[in-house]
């Protein structure tokens, strides 16, 4: 894991404030062609439809209440199929949010997944896109479990593959959430790096998840690394099967520390594309 000097004030702070909260066991194998190290393409999205794939993705509507603000007093209204927050562009998934009042909310915004759709027990997970700028915005990649086996949240588990917050512009963060290993208990387990031009350029996020243990890449290179203690779900609960969150969050507990700047709506989260594959069956 590297850690980087100047932001571990940054990093501290996150670990107090940041909150959350059936793979088929047939592998279906889309292409045999696109081989990494072992691995092989089973679930992708390149985005070249025209619209958003309903086989593939659901939409999560509205602002999250009884636990309003999505349990982290977040201030966006996630809207459905409204092409000004969600569409494709250019062969891009843009998910982009705008100031403007719906319900009880300033702003609007999209959170899209695969639940149900695209569900997996381990593998290598590849999303390629360039992020939202500016103080207030937090987009994010992360998963969640279909199930919820061990119980609700933190229990079960959460995997954040790439998280961003506006106020700190050149640094990405990945994280696990757990009943032993989260940020109500002082415990959150997460690594950071320093990337300048993440809301410039497309930089490819992604995690290797086996058994032994849960690996975060930037542009295929490992920064942080999580192993399996072999204890018990309270520090391991990745065994069983999880989907795919791809949102642009305005504000909240950790997003909106330093306010929200209205000056610069709106903003986009773009991703190329997002591929997933799983261990080659012999």
């Amino acid at each position: 894991m590297k850690f980087f000097i100047p932001h571990l004030i940054g990093l501290l702070i996150f670990l107090l404030i940041i909150s959350g909260c059936k793979t088929s066991s047939k592998l279906e194998v889309i292409s045999n062609d696109d081989d990494t190290e072992g691995y092989q393409l089973v679930w992708a999205d390149e985005f070249d439809t025209g619209f958003l794939d309903s086989t593939k993705w659901s939409y999560d509507y509205g602002d999250g209440c009884p636990n309003c603000g999505w349990g982290n007093n977040e201030k966006q209204f996630y809207t459905r199929d409204k092409l000004k927050n969600t569409r494709i562009e250019d062969g891009q998934l843009i998910i982009e949010a705008h100031k403007e009042k719906f319900g009880n909310n300033k702003y609007t915004s999209a959170r899209i997944t695969t639940k149900e759709k695209g569900d997996w027990l381990y593998g290598k997970f590849e999303i390629r896109a360039k992020l939202a700028k500016g103080v207030g915005t937090w987009p994010a990649i992360w998963m969640l479990p279909t199930d919820w086996e061990y119980g609700g949240w933190p229990a079960s588990g959460e995997i954040d593959i790439m998280e961003h917050v506006g106020y700190a512009q050149d640094t990405i963060y990945g994280t696990i959430h757990t009943e032993a290993y989260n940020h109500m208990h002082g415990t959150a387990k997460a690594g950071m790096l320093v990337v300048e031009n993440a809301s410039d350029e497309f930089h490819t996020y992604g995690i290797e998840w086996t058994e032994e243990s849960l690996k975060w890449l930037i542009d295929g290179a490992e920064y942080f690394e999580i192993k399996n203690d072999h204890q018990t779900f309270k520090e391991y609960p990745f065994d069983k099967r999880f989907y795919l969150i791809l949102n642009l969050a305005i504000g909240g507990n950790w997003g909106g520390r330093n306010g929200i700047d209205d000056s610069i709506f709106p903003q986009k989260m773009a991703v190329d594309y997002v591929r997933i594959y799983q261990k080659k069956m012999n």
